[in-house]
């Protein structure tokens, strides 16, 4: 203890170097454990992009494929589901509810997605949380309304009552729009983090309308235009949907109605489970993820190795001071171990002010993540992963103390109390 002692109060003699030493070090361990908190949630977080949905149902195609065109409005189907295929699936008794999902068309780059209440009813994310109408209403009042993802109408600068116009497409310049029928936007959500944040959803029946008078994939001229007015007196009962969502009533059917759905006769379907596709998908994304990690380790061993010279460099001012010392009776292990002692109280001091670094930054930008980007860092304790981490950075420490600890051993003693210059 005593030897610990007096390894403060030299580190106090040289405080200035001391304290960057300890900041170096500080700052190394907050970057990784922070790395290492962002992973964790985020990961948590992309499994619970969709939440309490038990099947996610489109055309056959890659699992993979079908959860990325259906929940992250990425890519495009391979086929259409008859709207039939969708009833008979909704009718089963095994399903507590249905929600419909038709894709095709955007505006400035955002997906525009048709669906029905439900999905405003039953649609989760996270900790299974609803979604939440920061300003106006659902859809369905009138055919022609549409709700804004968070992200869309922060971006596009977009409020209540604006009439905007959709594209046939989905790139983000479009050479054919729906100009002649434009919606109206009448509810903006609350920010979920999610893809739904950059979604632009309105009804079925709007989505039937944008196109009841294309034909073969054109729209019709002169004539045969079917105006906004006509088409809100029309039936828009939709034939096809790109895919769908379901919730059971019992999790021990899951398996069940997804064999059902696989081997449906009508068309051929495919039922994924959405927890099980969100993990392959994660595990595509795994290698950018471990390098992360890795950078953030090897930010850790530049801070030590910062600690390491700048224990070195004091080496020589302190010959003296070693053989002096040596003089009053100290062994050659007391001054082995008191420079250990110092390399691990640095890293202990380091260590110490990371993860007070680290809770004042989640403080800090707690909410602001969550909001943006869906990710909830919680103010918890260290998990025993973390507290491994941590060890293995004061094990590394003691370890390169060695270094300067063995070379003041060598020198002590035959430094005498002179220092040769």
């Amino acid at each position: 203890m005593y030897l610990f002692r007096l390894a403060l109060a030299s580190l106090a003699n040289r405080r200035f170097t001391a304290l960057l030493t300890v900041f170096a070090i500080a700052l190394s361990a907050c970057l990784l454990l922070a790395v290492e908190r962002v992973r964790s949630e985020a990961r948590a977080s992309f499994a619970s992009t969709i939440a309490g949905t038990d099947l996610i149902v489109g055309a056959r195609s890659g699992s993979i494929n079908l959860l990325l065109y259906s929940v992250f409005r990425i890519g495009n189907a391979t086929n259409n589901i008859r709207w039939e295929s969708f009833e008979t699936v909704k009718e089963s008794p095994l399903v507590k509810w249905a929600i419909p999902i038709s894709l095709g068309d955007s505006h400035r780059g955002y997906r525009v997605m048709g669906t029905d209440a439900s999905y405003f009813e039953h649609y989760h994310y996270g900790h299974d949380q609803a979604l939440q109408l920061a300003e106006g209403r659902p859809f369905g009042q009138d055919l022609f309304d549409v709700v804004l993802g968070a992200e869309v109408a922060e971006a596009l600068h977009y409020k209540l009552g604006d009439h905007i116009v959709l594209s046939h497409g989905v790139s983000t310049i479009s050479l054919v729009q729906h100009a002649d029928k434009p919606f109206t936007v009448v509810g903006i959500l609350a920010r979920t983090g999610t893809p739904v944040d950059r979604t632009l959803h309105i009804s079925l029946a709007g989505m039937e309308a944008l196109h009841v008078d294309w034909k073969n994939g054109v729209p019709a001229r002169g004539d045969g235009r079917i105006s906004a007015d006509q088409a809100r007196a029309m039936n828009l009962q939709p034939t096809a949907i790109t895919a769908f969502l379901l919730g059971l009533k019992s999790k021990v059917a899951t398996f069940a109605l997804q064999r059902q759905i696989n081997e449906y006769d009508g068309e051929p379907l495919l039922a994924i489970l959405p927890g099980v596709a969100l993990q392959e998908l994660w595990g595509l994304m795994g290698t950018a993820e471990k390098a992360l990690f890795v950078v953030s380790l090897f930010v850790v061993l530049t801070g030590l190795i910062g600690m390491l010279t700048a224990i070195l460099t004091s080496l020589n001012e302190r010959r003296r001071e070693m053989a002096i010392l040596r003089s009053v009776g100290a062994r050659p292990w007391h001054v082995f171990s008191l420079l250990v002692a110092e390399a691990f109280a640095l890293a202990l001091a380091g260590v110490a002010l990371g993860l007070s670094l680290l809770y004042v930054g989640i403080g800090a930008a707690q909410g602001f993540v969550q909001a943006n980007y869906g990710i909830y860092l919680p103010l918890a304790a260290p998990s025993a992963y973390e507290w491994s981490l941590l060890g293995g950075i004061l094990l590394a420490a003691l370890l390169m103390g060695c270094v300067p600890a063995w070379r003041a051993y060598r020198q002590s003693l035959a430094d005498g109390l002179s220092i040769r210059l």
